[in-house]
């Protein structure tokens, strides 16, 4: 996998995370909330097509990452958040820095998780696959 392929997928999370949930007033959360009858069935099939995004970005991650791994990266940028608090580089207090973070870092977490199999064959040559049942 090239730096591009993984780019891609990091970004694709990224735009799925931010058109649910963003600061600037214009996501998913915002037009659905409160609910209203109007466009109820435009309203419904967004929300079917971003529930599936999450479905594939979530299971590949759980998949590939596992429960240890997403708590260490999560663990890791927690950590980073607390180092820039810390050094005074960020307001915790800032609602809007905040929310700008956990975009940031729940697309980094979908990334990774989508694109660990190829990173992980890369560094260490072994191949993932998924279990077939019968």
């Amino acid at each position: 996998m090239k730096l591009s392929g993984f780019t891609f997928r990091w970004l694709f999370a990224l735009l799925v995370v931010f058109i649910t949930f963003n600061p600037t007033g214009f996501s998913f959360s915002h037009w659905v909330w409160p609910l209203a009858n109007e466009q109820v069935p435009l309203k419904i099939l967004a929300g079917l097509v971003l529930f599936g995004c999450y479905v594939v970005y979530l299971n590949a991650t759980f998949r590939s990452l596992g429960l240890l791994g997403i708590i260490l990266i999560v663990a890791f940028c927690g950590t980073v958040i607390w180092l820039f608090i810390d050094q005074g580089w960020m307001d915790w207090r800032n609602g809007s820095t905040m929310s700008w973070v956990m975009i940031f870092i729940i697309s980094c977490v979908m990334g990774l998780g989508v694109s660990w199999s190829h990173i992980k064959k890369r560094l260490t040559g072994q191949f993932d696959t998924d279990d077939i049942g019968d």
